[in-house]
């Protein structure tokens, strides 16, 4: 049986390269565990691991097949959460949020931002000062086309990482998204 993406589903990951790992060490909070992923986008066309098509932001925001990045002989680490509090309305909203960030340019100065943030225990005080809108970060696409249908992971657009998103969906709110597919290489 193949596994089925839909449209709205968030899909997280967990990279291996050295900016991967610098992400997930200064998205974490102090006192929190260890930080499971340090990257995430959102599925805009329905299919199989292989045909579903995804928007992210990497150098910038792009629409393209999840395996194309992400299948073999990628090694990076992959899960897929469906929300199950989103009627059709709010996907297809959802996802004409997202595919309007695609063509932005990447907001590196999100991710200083994050990291004067992390220095000041977290505070949301850099990020604040950053338009996400001009040039957004992955996290922050997701959270915003969310936060178009009123929902989110817990903090604010312009606060969230991609951390917050994955404790918001596998700990602190785990009954509201079904796991599609767990966190590991896409097979």
């Amino acid at each position: 049986m193949s596994v089925q993406l839909k449209k709205g589903d968030v899909f997280l990951t967990r990279g291996n390269a050295i900016i991967s790992r610098l992400i997930r060490v200064f998205t974490r909070g102090f006192g929190e565990k260890r930080t499971s992923v340090n990257h995430v986008g959102i599925v805009v066309k329905d299919g199989t691991l292989k045909s579903a098509v995804v928007v992210e932001a990497l150098s910038k925001v792009v629409e393209h097949k999840l395996w194309d990045k992400y299948g073999p002989p990628n090694g990076d680490a992959v899960a897929v959460y469906r929300p199950k509090n989103c009627p059709p309305d709010e996907i297809k909203t959802i996802v004409a949020a997202a595919r309007k960030q695609v063509k932005k340019k990447y907001g590196w100065l999100m991710i200083g931002a994050h990291f004067l943030d992390w220095m000041l225990l977290g505070s949301y005080v850099f990020r604040r000062l950053v338009p996400g809108d001009k040039y957004p970060i992955c996290s922050w696409l997701v959270a915003y086309a969310y936060s178009e249908v009123g929902k989110y992971f817990g903090v604010n657009p312009g606060e969230a990482s991609p951390d917050d998103i994955w404790d918001f969906i596998t700990e602190t709110h785990p009954e509201l998204y079904e796991r599609i597919y767990p966190l590991g290489p896409l097979s």
